[in-house]
């Protein structure tokens, strides 16, 4: 993996980008090929995912540049569109695979991430027509640009259909989702009674067991600990069932060994875990940001299945998200029957893809 600048300071040297080209609208327009390039950008890169509303934490800087530096599955091909003032207004963060499915342009950070998108200023009228531009004019090295995993409210729907390009949509997977609305005072506000049943079940098995405590981390030290607990927690329950479970590949592990402290140290992410008879029985690794929070990875001891701690750390995640005035609580991909039991709805994640005739 690429050494990268330490954590707490958040930001890389400010240095220039590959000389730009202009684009459409007195836009310019930068491809960014090497891995200096994208650290150097950081500190825009910042600034423009903080005014891009639909923006998650799988489109910042501490996800998506350590997700690069770490696996570097193809060839780097980022565009990056500026305005007059020099202020960056859009960011398409991708690279080129030449695979069996061709030459495609994928999203950095696909397979990590469940939400991908470009980044965009909203005030910023013709930057998406830029983007789009800007893009297009480096087709000949890929036939089909993939824009997967985007939400409904992804700022990836704003651009146009570039000239000669060919555009499919299709639905990808659903994303299920709690929302928090202002006026719910408690889990019991939220939750169907089923659920709150199961909560309460768990709570009185765990009480006959000595009681749990519930605990939380921003910091990165303390976030870095959970997860470092969430690892081996993870491959218990997995090797339980006889599979190796998503962080089995230390390239994975070192992957989000990079990003845990740089999230926290953008207020972007949460651990929540539970202790039971002494011990750490469950972890809940969560991201979080613009009042919604992200359910990502969770592990549990199943030495303690008969408590069901991974029940009362998502409780907890749950009473955590309302105190702190978030508006949804995402589960994230999959249609697994315990989201429903949470009360979720599905919000589907759909796929746009431009392809380009030979």
């Amino acid at each position: 993996m690429t050494s990268l600048p330490a954590a707490e300071t958040g930001r890389f040297p400010s240095q220039a980008l590959p000389a730009p080209r202009d684009g459409p609208g007195g836009f310019a327009i930068s491809v960014l090929r090497e891995t200096a390039d994208l650290l150097r950008l950081e500190p825009a890169w910042w600034d423009l995912y903080r005014r891009t509303p639909s923006a998650t934490p799988f489109q910042s800087p501490a996800w998506l540049i350590p997700w690069w530096c770490g696996f570097r599955p193809g060839r780097l091909l980022t565009v990056a569109v500026r305005a007059g003032d020099g202020r960056l207004v859009g960011l398409a963060p991708a690279y080129i695979e030449d695979g069996a499915g061709g030459r495609r342009l994928l999203p950095l950070g696909i397979g990590a991430s469940d939400h991908l998108d470009i980044l965009l200023d909203p005030a910023a009228a013709g930057a998406a027509a830029a983007l789009a531009a800007g893009v297009a004019a480096e087709r000949a090295a890929f036939a089909v640009w993939e824009l997967e995993d985007l939400a409904p409210d992804a700022a990836a729907w704003r651009l146009p259909v570039p000239a000669g390009a060919r555009e499919t949509v299709a639905d990808q997977v659903a994303c299920p989702v709690l929302p928090l609305p202002p006026g719910a005072g408690s889990l019991a506000d939220l939750c169907p009674t089923v659920k709150r049943r199961k909560i309460s079940l768990a709570r009185n098995r765990s009480a006959r067991r000595g009681g749990f405590e519930s605990l939380d981390a921003t910091d990165a030290a303390g976030a870095t600990a959970l997860f470092e607990r969430l690892v081996a927690l993870h491959a218990a329950r997995w090797e339980s069932q006889g599979e190796p479970g998503v962080l089995a590949e230390e390239a994975v592990r070192d992957f989000h060994r990079a990003a845990v402290p740089r999230l926290a140290a953008a207020g972007l992410v949460r651990f929540h875990a539970v202790r039971l008879a002494g011990g750490t029985a469950a972890v809940l690794y969560a991201l979080r940001d613009r009042h919604r929070v992200y359910a990502y990875l969770s592990g549990f001891d199943p030495a303690f299945r008969f408590e069901s701690p991974g029940v009362s750390v998502m409780a907890a995640a749950l009473d955590g998200a309302r105190r702190d005035g978030a508006r949804s609580f995402h589960f994230l991909r999959g249609q697994e029957p315990y989201k429903y039991e949470w009360g979720a709805v599905d919000i589907w994640n759909r796929r746009r893809s431009l392809r380009w005739a030979p």
